[in-house]
Parts: structure tokens; sequence; C-alpha cells
């Protein structure tokens, strides 16, 4: 029980700093689209898109591999395999660098930002970084030291924050009164250059704080790496395709319409809608730190309640991520000014975003099946499938009907995936997960936004109230059928 109480602890610790810092991040979106034109935002938004995907691919598992290495029975020094998988990432990181940066002006050409190389060095450093500090911070994981783990994951945060404001709220401002005084460092035409810029000086930062567990007696034992790889590549397929499939329509859509500046307008639009649909992203991610220990835990139990406590989990999952999906559409025309007024024309993704995003928390939550039965190999081909179904979606519809198509691809992937896993599942690890309370919900729900949609006036005070009374009706459905219920998931 002790051992389980610390697990909680500590799960709740990394997920506080991975999700508050998420939702800060998220809270930096109103500023740049305040700030910037969409054609500018839509070059930060394929940026980071790019980031992602180099990051997973200059990890290329290797954070895995080290859990589960330094945990081996054949490698008894855990600091070797620490010390092996540190030269590793850190080589191939410092190439990454040095070839982004010599090819810097060849790549901003091809990404519609050819005046400006420095955004993609300083990311190409910022990134590099971070891939190398991903190995610092497992190792924090591993030595079971959460505390120090979240203070730099929230000092990452906070400087990157700082940061943004100083460059983008405070310097405009102090050039406005005083130009001289920051001058010399200071250059009002570099724009969104800067949020690349707070972005790289953090990571360095931060790689400065971690240099206490990066005293260590460095020692490359080859054999031992040639072990690692054949163990990582595998996750480094899954991670790339589970990355393309959210990152992908930012990559591909500036080269699937001709104008490049209408491609910068159309990506800045989509990325700014897209983030308003993170409160999904962020619900799902809260669940998932819990979820993984749950699930591990209870298959160790002994008793035939296991499976029903995974249906209850799903439950419990549809019920709030569609209470969410209600929240945000209901009140959309309140939140939609998180955004720019210039962006919401980009508003009509956001329910197809947010239905996405919540048949990826449905696929998770059916993932189990494999993760228990050890044949991770499906995972791999569920997002090999999505992926395809985003790549022929995107390259067929984007060209015609632009960011929209890209929205639809995603959820026609997300729910692919999520067919696929629960037809599969249910033959290889059956669990009874009350499909007809399940759809009676989701089709509730579906029919409460319509009736919402069919009802709007032009008085936003009617329409709150009409949807508050609307968003009670769902929550009195589910009180009504989960009374019962309730008491035992509040105990559990």
């Amino acid at each position: 029980m002790a051992g389980i109480k610390s697990l909680i602890k500590d799960t709740a610790i990394y997920g506080v700093s991975s999700i508050v810092g998420r939702f800060l991040n998220w809270c930096l979106v109103p500023m740049y689209t305040y700030m910037f034109p969409t054609e500018q935002y839509g070059i930060v938004t394929n940026i980071y898109a790019y980031v992602a995907l180099v990051l997973i691919i200059l990890l290329y598992g290797m954070e895995t591999g080290f859990f589960r290495f330094a945990n081996h029975e054949r490698w008894k020094n855990p600091m070797q395999v620490y010390s092996t998988t540190l030269i590793s990432v850190g080589s191939s990181s410092l190439m990454f660098v040095a070839l982004a940066c010599l090819f810097s002006s060849d790549i901003a050409g091809a990404l519609n930002c050819g005046e400006h190389p420095s955004y993609i060095w300083m990311m190409a450093v910022a990134v590099g970084i971070d891939a190398f500090s991903s190995l610092p911070f497992s190792y924090l994981r591993y030595k079971k030291r959460p505390v120090r783990f979240a203070m730099l994951k929230f000092a990452n945060i906070g400087l990157n924050i700082g940061l943004n404001l100083f460059f983008l709220v405070l310097c405009p401002w102090i050039w406005k009164q005083a130009p001289d005084l920051i001058s010399w460092f200071y250059d009002p035409g570099f724009g969104i250059g800067y949020i690349f810029l707070a972005n790289m000086i953090s990571s360095m930062v931060v790689m400065l704080l971690l240099l206490p567990e990066l005293r260590v007696s460095y020692t490359f034992n080859f054999q031992l790496w040639r072990e690692m790889l054949r163990y990582s590549y595998p996750l480094l397929i899954l991670g790339v395709a589970g990355i393309m499939n959210q990152t992908i329509d930012k990559i591909l859509l500036p080269f699937l319409i001709d104008d490049p500046v209408e491609a910068s307008q159309q990506l800045g639009i989509y990325g700014a809608n897209y983030k308003i649909a993170i409160v999904m992203v962020m619900f799902i991610q809260a669940f998932r730190f819990a979820y993984e220990p749950f699930i591990f835990d209870k298959n160790k139990e002994a008793g035939g309640d296991k499976r029903q406590a995974y249906s209850d989990a799903m439950k419990f999952f549809v019920i709030f991520g569609l209470f969410i999906f209600l929240g945000v559409m209901f009140f959309l025309d309140l939140l939609k000014y998180f955004i720019s007024p210039r962006y919401f024309e980009g508003l009509q993704v956001v329910p197809i975003v947010m239905a996405a995003e919540f048949f990826f928390g449905i696929f998770f939550n059916l993932s189990l099946w494999y993760k228990l039965t050890d044949r991770t190999i499906w995972g791999t081909w569920f997002s090999l499938g999505g992926l395809a179904i985003t790549l022929i979606i995107n390259v067929v519809f984007v060209p015609q009907y632009g960011y929209v198509a890209c929205a639809w691809g995603a959820l026609c992937c997300y729910g692919a995936m999520m067919v696929a896993s629960y037809l599969i599942g249910q033959k290889k690890y059956p669990i009874n997960y009350h499909l007809p309370r399940l759809m009676l919900y989701i089709l509730s729900a579906g029919a409460l936004y319509g009736v919402a949609v069919l009802l709007t006036t032009d008085s936003h005070i009617v329409n709150f109230g009409l949807r508050g009374v609307l968003l009670l009706a769902y929550g009195a459905l589910i009180w009504k059928k989960e009374k019962p219920l309730s008491r035992v998931v509040v105990k559990r």
C-alpha cells in the first residue's frame, strides 16, 4: 500500500508540472494572436509542428530504453546505462544542430520564412538541447526525485513566459518611451523571432540547472548501446507515427496550397483555433497520468473485478470528456475571445477538433488491451493506419477545402483508430464496456449540441441561459443513470 501511495503522489507531481506547464504556455496564445497577423502566427505553428516531430526523432526511443536497461537484470550498472545514453543522444543532437545551422537558409526558404534563417537555427539549438535534457529529467524520475523534476519544469515554463512578456510586451513599450535604452539588443522588426529566442534561452538555462545530473563518470559501452538501439527503434516508429498524427496536417498544409502567403494565413487560423480545443487535450493528459498506473496496478490484483474496473474507467472518461465538449461548445461565443477576432473564421473547426481529441482519448482507454498483453506492436499498426488516413485526406482535400480538411482528417484518423482498437481488442482481451450506455451519453451530448445550434439567437444572454439549461440537462441524465455507481467510483 505504501508503494501505491508513493506512486500516486509522484504521478500527481509529474502530472501537475506537465499539465500546468501546458496550460501556462497555452495562455500565451492570446498574446500571439492579438499581436501578430495570421500569416506570421502560421509560421510559428508550422515551425513548432516540425519541432515536435524532430524531438521524437532525436530521442529515438532512448528515454524509454534508459528505464528498461537501467533496471535490466543483465546490466548491473545503471550509471553506465545513463552515461551511454547521454553520449549517444548528445552526439546525435549535436550533429543535428550543426547541420540545421549550416543549412538554416535553405530550410527557412522551404518553410516560407526565407528572410529569417535565425528562426531555424534558434529552434534547432532549442530542440537539440531539449532532446538531450530529456535524459537528465528521466534520470530524476529514475531516482524518484519528482520535486526537483517539477521545480525544473516550472523554471523552464516560468522563464519562457517571462522572456515572452519581456520581448513582446515590455521592450516595445520601452522602445516607444526611450529607444536608446534597448536599441543595442532589441529590434522591433524581429517580431515572432522573439518567440523562438525566448524558447532557446529558457532551454539553455534549464540545461545549466541540470548540470548536477550530468556530473557522472562518462563511459560508453558499445554492446549495451547496440542492444538499446534494438530495443528502442520500434518505439521510435511508434513515436514518429503518433506525433505525425498530431502534426502532419500543420506540416503538409503549406505544401498543398499554391500561394505561400495564403498557406501561412490558413495555418495561422487553424493553429489558433486548434488551441481552443486544448482543454480536451489537457483533460486527456491528466487522465493519462492517472490511468496507466491504475491499469497496471489493477492488473496485478487477484480477483475477477479488474475488467469491470477498466469498463468503469472508460465510462468515467466518456462522461467527463463529453461534459468538457459541451462546456466549450456551449460557451464558445465567450471563449472565442481567447484569440483575436481576425482568427474567428476558423471557429468552425473547433467542434471537429474537440470531437477528434475525444476519440483519441477513447482510443487511449482502449489501448490497455495491448499494453496488458505485451502486444504493443498493435499500437504501431494503429498509429500507422491512422497516419495513412490523415495523409490521404489532407493530400486529396486540403487543396480545395483548406484547413477545414485538416480538422476532418484528424477526426477520421482518431475515429478509425478507436474503432479498430475496439474491434481487435474485444477479440484479444474482451471487456464489457456497456456500449448501450456509452452510446446513450454520446448521442445525447450530440443532440444537446444540435439543439443549442438550432436555437441560437442574436442575444448572448438568451443563448448562454439556454445552453446552461442544456448542460444541466446532460448532468441530470448522468446523475440519473450513474447515481448508484457514483458512491463506488468516489470510494475507489
